[in-house]
């Protein structure tokens, strides 16, 4: 059986995700949008090169006219939103009245909570969405539910994931590979962990600690992030004791960004300089992202997870670990194959029904043998370290 995708945006995570449906999606047809006509006509010709096909078509749209959308999404049978989040509740209430199963790339859990209580009429519209998806959160979290089936009863998961560039250059030893809005966001406000079984607000760029991983990572530095668990710490609350994420960089990063949120850079509303109002955070983007956006990048990209707990009795834990690297063969870095690809897992198994329908969260997506099975096809090696007490 065939299947007819959608991209909406077809910017490195779009294309990602695009090539992994075509390779893997039983795809008749994919259809890259994006409000720029160039980018989605270069986008399915790139993938189109690299599928050695004419599956992919590039097409202008503006997905903020819920009319165009809801034409583009009709008769699809999975959307991948790979554009800005603050969109993604228009498109998940479009794609449900157009009939097409959705997942996105996330980066807010309080939009991802809007969208999830849109379960019945996803239902009832008989599609699966799935907010929320990519390497983190998405892939990590598929991954601590994996970890989880190792351990008898699980009592906590641990989880440390992060993108970084093979060569760092200093001042920044950081490069970024998706949107800036979305990096500051991470490193703004709350993110919530349990603890003790309740779900904790827990200031980002805290609880900074040092971990060890195999070369050429290295000695890396661990510190809180928001929305890295998505809608899991709810999902997993009373069930687990404790359930963490914190984002992993070389030494010095968080101690610089900290400064930055002190000064204030991080802020929306906006200032005055010399009788001229400045929104601080557009200040720093605009400062900063050319800054750490230098050609192309070479990148590496780590989760690992750590679930403790028992098993007949006896102290368990089990320790799972990826690491990608940027692609020589076809040009996509590891932050896009991690991300993308995920969510064009998510997309796949919708489309083939293997995800119930309604709104699901993405902790509930994908279980442990399947993510095992889906990791193979795509030569992901999770290495798997399970201790039981003696």
């Amino acid at each position: 059986m065939s299947y007819r995708y959608v991209i909406l945006g077809s910017g490195r995570q779009g294309v990602s995700a695009g090539y992994d449906l075509g390779k893997f999606g039983d795809a008749e047809e994919i259809v890259l949008y994006d409000l720029d006509p160039a980018a989605a006509e270069n986008g399915a010709k790139r993938l189109n090169a690299l599928l050695g096909s004419n599956v992919a078509r590039g097409l202008p749209l503006n997905v903020r006219d819920r009319g165009q959308l809801k034409k583009a999404l009709s008769g699809i049978d999975a959307t991948v939103s790979a554009v800005p989040y603050g969109l993604n509740l228009l498109i998940t209430e479009t794609a449900i009245a157009a009939g097409s199963s959705l997942c996105d790339l996330g980066g807010h859990t309080d939009i991802v909570r809007e969208q999830l209580k849109l379960d019945a009429e996803a239902k009832k519209a008989g599609v699966t969405v799935t907010p929320d998806c990519g390497m983190g959160p998405g892939l990590n979290i598929s991954m601590a539910v994996y970890a989880m089936t190792f351990v008898g009863e699980p009592e906590e998961v641990l989880i440390w994931d992060g993108g970084l560039p093979q060569n760092p250059t200093p001042p920044w030893n950081y490069h970024l590979t998706f949107n800036i809005d979305g990096l500051t966001n991470e490193y703004y406000g709350d993110a919530y962990f349990l603890r003790d079984g309740k779900v904790t607000a827990t200031p980002c760029l805290t609880e900074i600690e040092t971990l060890e991983f195999p070369p050429p990572l290295g000695r890396l530095e661990a510190a809180v992030t928001s929305g890295g668990l998505s809608t899991a710490p709810w999902t997993f609350a009373g069930k687990l004791r404790r359930l963490e994420n914190k984002t992993l960089r070389y030494s010095g990063h968080w101690q610089q960004f900290r400064a930055y949120r002190q000064l204030g850079l991080f802020e929306r509303e906006p200032i005055t300089v010399n009788g001229q109002p400045v929104v601080p955070r557009d200040f720093y983007h605009a400062l900063l992202e050319p800054k750490i956006s230098l050609g192309a990048v070479r990148d590496i990209c780590v989760i690992r997870v750590l679930c403790n707990g028992k098993t007949g009795g006896r102290k368990a834990s089990c320790t799972l670990e990826l690491i990608e690297t940027y692609d020589e063969r076809t040009g996509f870095t590891a932050m896009e194959k991690l991300t993308g690809w995920h969510a064009s897992m998510v997309a796949i198994l919708s489309a083939r029904g293997e995800i119930a329908r309604g709104a699901v969260p993405v902790e509930r997506a994908i279980a442990g043998k399947t993510l095992a099975r889906e990791a193979e096809k795509r030569n992901w090696s999770i290495t798997n370290t399970t201790v039981m007490e003696s």
